[in-house]
């Protein structure tokens, strides 16, 4: 009996730890308003975006890779739609977590963003196309020269990007939120760099994971036949 009764609180301590821990993780997707621009910054699996747009105009994207050193945050700039002079610099940035609140401190002053998601679903991650049906078979995609494309989804939103970080180019971007149940990928677009009439737009496909890939199949926005298979970036 006074076994049990010693276990039962340390059971009851390592699950208000694990809960505790989760709800302070910087992962997922985070909102912040400022007016009537929204903002939209995410983080998944070491990469991070920050999105802004006003209705919907797009108005500067910008991300890169990231780590956490005692509540701080380290970032290294990969893109940015407006700048292209910081791509590759480093920012520090203070942050802490309150319940559903992520609050940084950056050049001007204190921003605090309300949590979206916590950054925990089957497709959460950070995604690169790896292969493409074509004639009837799978052609890998081998990745050649310096241009990158990357996909990133937290829980419940999503955005993808083009860029040449080498070249300090910015090619274009879009996202907004996302659904996968039952087989079936469906994704909102709340913002995009290349073609504003897009906004609003749901696009569904099949998807599922097979072997840790997700394969996408269904037919693209300009009405062709696609299916693809994305990798995980490591």
């Amino acid at each position: 009996m006074k076994v049990i009764k010693l276990i039962i609180p340390t059971v009851v301590i390592v699950i208000a730890t694990i809960f505790s821990l989760h709800a302070q993780s910087i992962s997922g997707a985070w909102h912040l308003s400022e007016g009537n621009k929204s903002h939209h910054l995410f983080f998944q699996d070491g990469f991070y975006f920050h999105t802004v747009h006003e209705g919907n105009k797009f108005l500067t994207s910008e991300g890169g890779k990231y780590t956490i050193n005692d509540k701080t945050l380290k970032a290294e700039s990969l893109f940015n739609s407006n700048d292209s002079t910081k791509i590759g610099t480093m920012l520090s940035i203070p942050f802490s977590i309150s319940a559903d609140q992520l609050s940084l401190q950056v050049e001007e002053g204190n921003v605090e963003f309300d949590r979206v998601d916590n950054g925990t679903a089957p497709l959460a991650g950070v995604w690169r196309i790896t292969g493409r049906m074509q004639d009837g078979k799978i052609s890998p995609i081998h990745q050649t020269g310096t241009r990158q494309t990357y996909k990133l989804l937290t829980g419940t939103k999503f955005q993808w990007v083009a860029i040449d970080p080498a070249k300090k180019q910015f090619s274009g971007t879009g996202g907004g939120s996302y659904t996968f149940k039952d087989g079936k990928y469906t994704e909102n677009i709340e913002f995009f760099s290349r073609d504003n009439t897009r906004v609003g737009a749901s696009l569904s496909f099949d998807g599922k994971l097979e072997n840790g890939d997700w394969h996408h199949s269904g037919l693209s926005s300009k009405g062709d036949k696609i299916y693809e298979i994305w990798s995980r970036v490591k």
